[in-house]
C-alpha cells in the first residue's frame, strides 16, 4: 500500500485528526480518573465532593461527549485495521469511513437517554 493510501482525501484527513483528538481526549479522561479516584486515599471527604460534582447537568453533557469520542475512536480504529489488514481495504476506505459515522450516529442517538436522563430530569424536573 503506498504511502498516504490510508488517509487521501478530505474524509481521510478529517477521520486523521478526529482520531488523534478523541485518543487525546480519552488520555486526558482516563489521566484525570485515575487521579480523582487516587483521591480517596488521601481525604475520602474532598473525593466525596468531587464525585458530587459529577452529578451536574454539565459534566453529564461531558460524559456524552465522552462516550462520542470512545465510540468514535472504536469504530474508526476498526476502520483503520480493515484498511491496513484486508487487501481490499484501501479501496473501500472511503465508503467504510461513512458506514463508520452513520454506525457513530445511529448509536450516539441511541445514547442521549440512557446518559442525559438524570441531567434533563435535574434541569427540566421529573
Amino acid at each position: 500500500m503506498p504511502a498516504g493510501t490510508l488517509y487521501r482525501g478530505r474524509e481521510g484527513m478529517w477521520s486523521w485528526v478526529a482520531h488523534r483528538v478523541t485518543g487525546v481526549l480519552i488520555f486526558f479522561f482516563l489521566f484525570v480518573h485515575v487521579l480523582d479516584t487516587a483521591l480517596v486515599r488521601v481525604s475520602p471527604e474532598a473525593y466525596d465532593e468531587v464525585v458530587a460534582t459529577y452529578k451536574t447537568p454539565i459534566v453529564a453533557l461531558l460524559e456524552y461527549g465522552l462516550v462520542a469520542a470512545i465510540l468514535f475512536h472504536a469504530l474508526n480504529g476498526l476502520r483503520v485495521i480493515a484498511v491496513d489488514f484486508w487487501s481490499k481495504g484501501p479501496r473501500y476506505q472511503k465508503q467504510m469511513l461513512w458506514t463508520v459515522v452513520g454506525v457513530w450516529v445511529v448509536l450516539m442517538a441511541g445514547a442521549v437517554y440512557p446518559v442525559l436522563n438524570h441531567a434533563a430530569r435535574e434541569l427540566f424536573g421529573s
